[in-house]
């Protein structure tokens, strides 16, 4: 009987590995969203099971890379990397039509500094990305399981944190935003108790706005009801 039959053994770890922070709701591809995950996968797709990835082959150059968890639909994803040509984009995401749109509209404005994955983030990350290779990662509107019950759920948490500390380069930037404010203070809270990292805020917790993240339509319609919007970017400094 090996380690791994033998019971109670690595239980504990496959248990916290069934709790995800997100739930996959698989809608319908549109026809422009299959056309582009057939026509532009083979060039800008990436696949987990193909494990450890040489990002400076993938994309032929070496150049700064920024990897965004949980890009959705993509667009802002895609006007990032156009607007930042001389950096190397790559984009995790779970749901199928998100990674279609993402695509599309990627081929739509000649965007060929990204690439995507269509998989669990964290696994993405525990098996794909070499340690101290990004230089910026984003976690934008993630869902903020705002019921008690499911805030073990939250991505924000003591592993995640490490595991982006152990992918960052040193210098490295990690940039969070929300519009939930419990969430905020979490992230903040969380941020604050892990080890390696520095707050960029000068002034409280939160920073404006960087240039380069958009202002999604969801976002601006929030400003005009008065809802805010919290972003944090916290340095690697160790």
């Amino acid at each position: 009987m090996t380690d791994e039959q033998k019971p109670g053994v690595q239980d504990e770890d496959k248990r916290m590995r069934k709790i995800r922070s997100f739930v996959k709701r698989e809608g319908r591809m549109t026809k422009g969203q299959a056309r582009a995950m057939e026509q532009y996968w083979p060039t800008m797709g990436l696949n987990h099971e193909d494990g450890p990835v040489d990002l400076d082959q993938v994309f032929g150059r070496s150049a700064p890379v920024v990897l965004e968890i949980g890009f959705g639909m993509g667009k802002s994803l895609v006007e990032m990397a156009k607007a930042e040509p001389e950096k190397n984009f790559v984009g995790i995401e779970v749901h199928g039509p998100g990674v279609g749109a993402c695509l599309l509209y990627a081929e739509e404005l000649g965007v060929t500094n990204l690439r995507v994955y269509e998989h669990d983030a964290v696994e993405v990350l525990e098996d794909c990305i070499a340690d101290a290779s990004l230089d910026r990662v984003q976690l934008y509107f993630p869902d903020p399981w705002h019921k008690k019950r499911h805030h073990k759920r939250r991505i924000v948490k003591e592993s995640f944190i490490a595991q982006i500390r152990q992918k960052l380069k040193l210098g490295g930037l990690f940039h969070m935003a929300t519009d939930w404010e419990h969430y905020a203070e979490h992230m903040v809270a969380e941020m604050n108790e892990a080890p390696g990292f520095v707050n960029t805020a000068s002034d409280g917790d939160f920073v404006p706005r960087p240039d380069f993240r958009p202002l999604t339509k969801f976002e601006a319609r929030g400003h005009r009801l008065g809802h805010g919007v919290w972003d944090l970017i916290f340095k690697r400094e160790s």
